[in-house]
């Protein structure tokens, strides 16, 4: 079975910290050259130089910011160009809209997020399919949510905005099967990350109880037992983003140590 990556070139989206960071670890130790694009760039070179490279393979970046999508489209495009690099791996990571309640949200709130998640998850998907499909293999991973199955209480933007790039990612995964490309989702639980933090302290204030207590409460509903990891999720991203992987396309997968309960 193919699990390893050499040969393969990665974009790792949101990838100087949290889920993102491990899967750029991950991948580079399956032998992949792995592109990481985030908007800090002394960051980026930190996180870049903590790589292994396991084949000697040689890591880069792209410093862009999601809340500009012409900014990322132009950034990217620089960077092939440049490189000459041809990606056969796409990962679209990056944090979620604020917590808040749905009916409270402007309109503006919805714009924004759309631009940091569905607009350049096509701008980058559309940068990258020319590459994937002249090398007749292709793997876009997007890094949802697993309000895509189970909407989440305090994340109504978040729960609109992750439902239709489960939507986008469905409908693309069809149009490329065919190339050697499949798309897939992989749905987070609670894993441990900043952006998680942030909701339980949301939870906290809205509730009038402490952090520990909702981390708690939060624990009580994971038949595992336990907050998961970054790894966690990269595990799952190095196989599908492998050759093993080929017959795996338009399905949104959950990590959440079995919280979710709808089929």
């Amino acid at each position: 079975m193919e699990l390893h990556l050499q040969g393969k070139n990665a974009l790792v989206c949101g990838s100087t910290q949290g889920i993102g960071r491990a899967i750029a670890e991950t991948f580079a130790a399956a032998g992949a050259c792995v592109t990481l694009l985030a908007r800090n760039p002394e960051r980026l070179k930190a996180a870049r130089a903590q790589l292994p490279t396991p084949h000697g393979q040689r890591h880069s970046i792209v410093a862009a910011d999601f809340s500009a999508p012409d900014d990322v489209e132009r950034h990217i495009r620089e960077h092939m160009e440049q490189a000459a690099t041809v990606y056969h791996i796409l990962v679209h990571n990056t944090g979620g809209p604020p917590p808040g309640k749905l009916f409270e949200a402007p309109l503006s709130a919805f714009d924004a997020a759309f631009r940091q998640h569905l607009w350049t998850a096509h701008i980058l998907m559309q940068a990258l399919l020319p590459g994937m499909r002249a090398e007749g293999y292709g793997r876009i991973l997007l890094i949802l949510s697993t309000s895509v199955r189970q909407p989440i209480e305090g994340l109504g933007i978040s729960n609109t905005v992750r439902a239709a790039l489960a939507s986008w990612m469905k409908t693309l995964s069809v149009e490329v099967a065919p190339w050697g490309i499949t798309v897939n989702a992989i749905l987070p639980g609670s894993i441990s990350t900043q952006r998680l933090q942030k909701l339980w302290e949301y939870q906290a204030q809205q509730s009038g109880i402490s952090v520990e207590e909702v981390v708690a409460r939060a624990i009580e509903q994971i038949p595992a037992g336990r907050i998961g990891q970054p790894h966690d999720i990269a595990a799952l991203a190095a196989f599908l983003a492998s050759p093993a992987a080929a017959y795996i396309t338009g399905v949104c997968i959950p990590v959440d140590g079995g919280r979710t309960r709808c089929l």
